[in-house]
């Protein structure tokens, strides 16, 4: 029988990734549809997609599918070949990533999920099908220089603070789940103006466009494909790149550059800085930004509590979890700020 589950240490994995110079394309891809088995699903589309050399995660649910993935680049085609023989999936768009860096992944992880993005709504309140215009990147930069429209990011607050719109609204949210009824409150006295939102790939904006139309709002448009196809689209037509700043992805690379601005400051000397890292301690990895300075005085951590603790042997430190707190226990996800002091 054939396997359905990745059953090599992580550690291992991230070594043979990183060791390897086969080249691999990044790319990522949604698709809403109604599944009656998703677990069925799931398990079909991993043997398939094992088959291609795919590393990534894939979230399946009876809504649709989510995924961003990386596949050897010589095997594109027939990656692509055996996804679109899915009838429902035929056709579909396939964000690739800007940086062509493809050391994105090191496994294949395919979950069946309650939802494909966790948006706390009840779907069946409203159409989810009646969704906000899709705008090319033409069109985009042309609502854009009205003074008029109100520009919404709907990602999250550690996704914005290295990259965004500029004049965009930006919500200090941790999750989408939260920023969709934050967004709504801040608009509620701007129902009838032009309202373009945008997140990473496109899939957060096809729900909230849904959700904000049955709630009133008359002219919802959305960035088609997101802030990845935005900049492709920007790069293939020669138009003004009104991005600013780095793309965080949800990946090993943690971000890809769209424009050369630095917007974001290390969070714990205060120098510009975009790059993202998780601690280096384990036990904490509390998602922050570092510069390399920072980097090397605290060996990669995020405090020097988290640095001593890591540079104690292995044994000791399995002794010690569990009896001592670190920033990763405190704080959300992007929220520490630990020298800073704006």
């Amino acid at each position: 029988m054939k396997r359905l589950f990745n059953r090599v240490n992580n550690r291992e994995l991230k070594k043979r990734l990183e060791e390897s110079n086969e080249p691999r394309t990044t790319l990522s891809f949604y698709q809403y549809h109604q599944l009656k088995d998703p677990h069925t699903f799931r398990d079909e589309l991993y043997l398939l997609l094992s088959e291609c050399g795919v590393l990534g995660r894939i979230y399946v649910a009876n809504e649709g599918i989510n995924g961003q993935i990386s596949v050897p680049t010589q095997n594109f085609e027939p990656f692509k070949t055996a996804l679109y023989s899915i009838p429902w999936l035929n056709g579909i768009r396939l964000n690739i990533a800007v940086e062509k860096d493809g050391k994105s992944f090191f496994k294949l992880a395919i979950k069946v999920r309650e939802k494909i993005v966790a948006d706390g709504l009840d779907d069946a309140t409203f159409d989810v099908t009646k969704r906000g215009k899709h705008l090319r990147a033409p069109e985009v930069n042309a609502l854009l220089d009205k003074p008029e429209t109100i520009v919404v990011d709907m990602r999250n607050h550690y996704e914005s603070e290295v990259g965004y719109f500029e004049g965009a609204i930006r919500p200090d949210v941790e999750t989408f789940r939260e920023a969709l009824p934050l967004v709504e409150d801040l608009l509620k006295e701007d129902k009838d103006k032009n309202i373009v939102m945008y997140c990473t790939g496109g899939i957060r904006c096809e729900k909230a466009s849904a959700y904000y139309l049955h709630k009133g709002f008359s002219n919802v448009f959305m960035i088609d494909g997101g802030i990845i196809e935005y900049a492709h689209q920007c790069e293939e037509q020669g138009l003004p790149n009104k991005f600013i700043g780095k793309n965080f992805v949800f990946d090993e690379r943690l971000g890809e550059r769209i424009s050369e601005d630095v917007v974001a400051h290390c969070h714990q000397c205060g120098q510009p800085c975009d790059t993202h890292r998780n601690c280096a301690n384990d036990v904490c990895h509390v998602l922050f930004i570092q510069c390399e300075d920072c980097a090397a005085k605290y060996h990669a951590c995020c405090s020097q509590e988290c640095a001593d603790f890591s540079q104690l042997p292995v044994e000791e430190q399995e002794k010690l979890k569990g009896t001592v707190e670190f920033n990763g226990t405190r704080f959300g996800k992007g929220r520490y700020r630990a020298l800073r002091r704006t």
